[in-house]
């Protein structure tokens, strides 16, 4: 059995409006940074998975996504797989 870190990132979909990034936007424009156009607010979530393939632990990750880690309805997720050295 291999041991993976999995890291996937979760974000709105570019059509969602995303209030808390707006919000960070005007604030880093206020504190001086007029230089940000634009930000949005994401979250990231990591696991250690054991399995026996990276391919396994995609399909059974995209699962999880699926059902738990994210709203399909308005966020896209990426998943990167690592595989850890014994």
């Amino acid at each position: 059995m291999k041991e993976f870190k999995v890291k996937i990132e979760v974000k709105l979909k570019p059509v969602v409006l995303d209030p808390q990034g707006k919000t960070v936007l005007q604030a880093l424009n206020n504190l001086g940074y007029a230089e940000v156009g634009d930000a949005r607010i994401g979250k990231l979530i990591e696991l250690t998975v054991s399995d026996g393939s990276a391919e396994n632990v995609r399909e059974r990750v995209n699962e999880m996504c699926m059902k738990l880690l994210s709203n399909p309805v308005i966020e896209n997720f990426d998943i990167n797989i690592e595989e850890q050295n014994a």
